[in-house]
């Protein structure tokens, strides 16, 4: 070990541990590569407030109390903050990987007008803890590999394109830039442009100022590009409020709080039911929705720590990242910690690149960037004064990045390319992630049985496409048995 590397870490058992030296880094690299990833991801303290913080539940109740009057946004910040914290920290101290997790995006959304829509808040989280305790149990059993090798890749690609689109088309809505036509029973087209087929007002103007501005960031590589494009944003929207431009904001009005610091408070924190939805919703769609919500977590934390393990050089000769279990241990009790924690499911994020990009190798920088989300704890009531129009312009884009993997799928093959298709439009055309991925299920099952190949499908996946059949007859079904 040089003296330099001695010297910065303090003791040589630091360097041990991490594998610093060995994975060709400093000590340096490492806190400026945690850093990089904290404001890269820094947005979900914002965004995940927002995404979850105005969707009432099936009785009308909004996470983390309040009336829908945005009151609720810091608790849910400062949880937000202390899961993701949390358990970055455990990634980089267990299993020594340059990888940080927050609450997922898609994820998030889907917890909020997917699920919580049918059950209570508190049941909806104990979904999660379910979901996150089901892929702890395949990890530590093995059977991630048969979860894993059931579904064909492409539809696990159309499943990543589908929910692209959907967020896509969530901060498209909440911005006012696509509205529902009122009488959309009585029309041939259900959405316009704007509130009457033109955008109109000054916070779609902030909305689109937002869009602009983080794609530009983003096309020229600015690092932190979706964080700077909010705060941006929401300095405009403040003076457009101050000088009294419009009042129409979406979710909730740009203005200071009172207290920049303040005591946080975790009201969302244990607010999870583990029995409740059985009961509110039956045991089919319980089961589905957690499948869905398994899907998804699992299939993207593969992808994402392979990603970085290629990004960082640290794949074996199978491209296998090192330390595989630990992750994918941790990044399980993440997911069950989101839904403990009352914001939804955490799992591992891609943007943990941009700090592999600054040099990070090692589980070092993991523990900066979750001990700079702990930090954010304190600034919570911060979230208060950043308006959707603000901060929908990054589902925007992350629907785009999303979008990007389509063309992984091989759409000259029809028996994969209908099934992908059907995935990947009906998510935002109904509204609905869990019925993409079942007319994509079942559409992949019925064309491998006309053509003579039902041998082909995994048994998992004729289990898992039968019950979406249930899924979607659920009410023909029940009236046939009353």
């Amino acid at each position: 070990m040089s003296t330099q590397q001695t010297t910065a870490g303090g003791t040589s058992g630091l360097d041990r541990y991490f594998k610093i030296t060995e994975r060709g880094s400093t000590l340096g690299r490492e806190i400026r590569g945690g850093i990089v990833t904290f404001f890269t991801m820094a947005y979900i303290v914002v965004l995940n407030p927002l995404i979850l913080g105005f969707a009432p539940d099936v009785d009308g109740n909004y996470l983390g109390g309040g009336s829908g009057d945005g009151s609720n946004l810091p608790a849910i910040a400062a949880a937000t903050a202390l899961v993701a914290g949390v358990m970055t920290i455990l990634m980089g101290a267990v299993a020594n990987y340059p990888l940080a997790i927050a609450t997922g995006l898609g994820l998030n959304a889907f917890v909020a007008f997917a699920i919580a829509s049918q059950m209570t808040w508190a049941d909806a989280m104990g979904l999660v803890v379910i979901e996150g305790l089901v892929i702890l149990v395949l990890v530590l059993t093995g059977f991630r590999t048969a979860v894993f090798h059931a579904v064909p890749t492409a539809l696990k690609t159309a499943i990543s394109v589908g929910i692209g689109l959907f967020i896509a088309l969530i901060g498209f809505v909440d911005a006012g830039f696509v509205t529902r036509i009122p009488d959309a029973a009585q029309t041939t087209v259900p959405v316009q442009l704007g509130g009457g087929g033109e955008l109109t007002g000054w916070p779609v103007v902030v909305f689109c100022f937002g869009l602009l501005l983080v794609i530009a960031l983003w096309v020229r590589k600015v690092k932190g590009a979706i964080l700077i494009s909010i705060l941006a944003t929401t300095v405009l929207a403040l003076i457009v409020e101050a000088l009294g431009a419009d009042k129409g904001w979406s979710l909730n009005v740009p203005k200071l709080p009172d207290d920049v610091v303040d005591t946080p408070h975790f009201d969302t924190v244990g607010h999870f039911s583990l029995l409740g939805s059985w009961s509110e919703i039956g045991v089919v769609s319980t089961i589905l929705l957690i499948f869905t919500l398994m899907l998804a977590d699992f299939f993207d934390t593969m992808g994402t720590m392979t990603a970085i393990g290629a990004e960082a050089g640290l794949l074996d000769e199978q491209g296998i990242p090192p330390n595989t279990e630990r992750i994918l241990v941790v990044d399980s009790l993440a997911a069950a910690a989101g839904g403990v924690g009352g914001v939804s499911s955490n799992t591992s994020y891609i943007e943990s690149a941009s700090g592999v990009g600054e040099g990070a190798r090692t589980g070092v920088a993991s523990i900066v960037t979750g001990l700079l989300f702990l930090v954010t704890i304190l600034v919570s009531p911060l979230v208060t004064i950043i308006p959707s129009e603000a901060a929908v312009p990054a589902l925007v884009l992350v629907g785009f990045l999303m979008m990007q993997q389509v063309r992984e799928i091989d759409w000259i093959d029809l028996e994969i390319a209908i099934p992908a298709f059907l995935t990947i439009v009906l998510m935002p055309f109904t509204y609905s992630i869990s019925v993409g991925i079942g007319a994509g299920f079942i559409a992949y099952v019925f064309i491998k049985l006309v053509l003579g190949k039902a041998a082909q499908v995994h048994p998992l996946l004729w289990g898992v496409a039968a019950a979406f059949v249930v899924y979607f007859a659920i009410d023909p079904i029940t009236r046939l048995l009353t």
